[in-house]
């Protein structure tokens, strides 16, 4: 017994050694600490707070204390663009999960050796800049535009439709541009899914349809929440996009933001819709820890 004793003490102080903090680890923490608070906390605790000051016309905000710029969102004015900007959000989630969702599970059951280059081909747009893409969906959809062009020389039409400037406009671009930010997350959570409990389903008795109903969109719920995330939110904040392809009757929630804090000059009430969007992000990432927590991820990897 005292022979054990006496082996377990290098072995313990090694132990010691290793969980004891390196100071590059510290540093590290240190930084990413002060990054975060800096970078992150702070403008959004300093957003917050000017949403509740008063617009000045000298020197944009002052005292005193005041919940006016809340109450100014829900006007009709700016309530009916919210809800319209929500809806284009929506529809475009909609698109993006519907085509997605296939999209990661082809992808994941690819070979092992195709799967880096398919994701790699999904992420090469992101190589130029998305005004610029932006930009370039404006040329097909012109009425000179590629695809007017495409039609009218094929003869499905007789003179040029009007794409640009539209609703469905917009929403095409938002979609083109969030689509990978859909697929990213639900190809994460398709190649965590273990296939020995499809076929326990299926030995079960479970069709096709009630495997898919009960097993697998449970446990991917987690990457449909965060590609929802990671879509809805943005695409009410992306003002260029509304500018450069739907025109002035289809503004975007982002729209808002940037006309009251750079041409109208109402800082607390541009910050009141930041903190708006904000709030919504923070009600998705609850619905997130929700499902990740009913589909209990810690037990699925202590069965594991």
């Amino acid at each position: 017994m005292a022979r054990n004793h006496d082996s377990q003490k290098p072995s313990n102080k090694l132990m010691s050694k290793l969980s004891s903090k390196s100071p590059f680890r510290t540093a590290t923490l240190w930084l990413i600490w002060g990054w975060l608070l800096i970078f992150a906390l702070l403008p959004n605790l300093l957003v917050i707070a000017v949403s509740f000051l008063t617009r000045d016309s000298s020197d944009f905000i002052s005292l005193p204390v005041t919940i006016e710029s809340y109450i100014r969102l829900i006007d009709p004015l700016y309530f009916d663009v919210f809800m319209h900007s929500l809806w284009m959000a929506g529809i475009t989630t909609v698109i993006c999960l519907l085509l997605g969702y296939p999209f990661a599970w082809l992808v994941s059951k690819a070979k092992t050796r195709w799967q880096p280059l398919l994701m790699m081909l999904l992420i090469l747009p992101f190589w130029t800049n998305s005004l610029v893409r932006t930009y370039a969906l404006k040329l097909l959809f012109a009425n000179n535009g590629l695809i007017n062009k495409a039609l009218l020389t094929i003869g499905i039409i007789d003179k040029p439709i009007d794409i640009l400037y539209t609703q469905g406009a917009v929403i095409a671009g938002l979609t083109y541009l969030l689509f990978p930010f859909m697929v990213l997350p639900l190809y994460a959570v398709f190649t965590d899914l273990r296939d020995d409990m499809l076929l326990a389903s299926q030995d079960l008795g479970a069709s096709k349809t009630q495997t898919f109903w009960h097993v697998v969109l449970p446990l991917t719920t987690p990457g449909i929440i965060s590609g929802v995330l990671l879509v809805l939110l943005p695409a009410m904040g992306m003002f260029y996009v509304a500018d450069i392809l739907g025109g002035s009757r289809n503004l975007l929630v982002g729209n808002i933001i940037k006309n009251q804090f750079l041409d109208a000059r109402d800082w607390p009430f541009g910050a009141a819709a930041s903190v708006l969007l904000t709030l919504a992000m923070a009600v998705l990432l609850l619905a997130y820890r929700a499902s990740s927590r009913r589909i209990g991820k810690t037990d699925f990897n202590e069965v594991a």
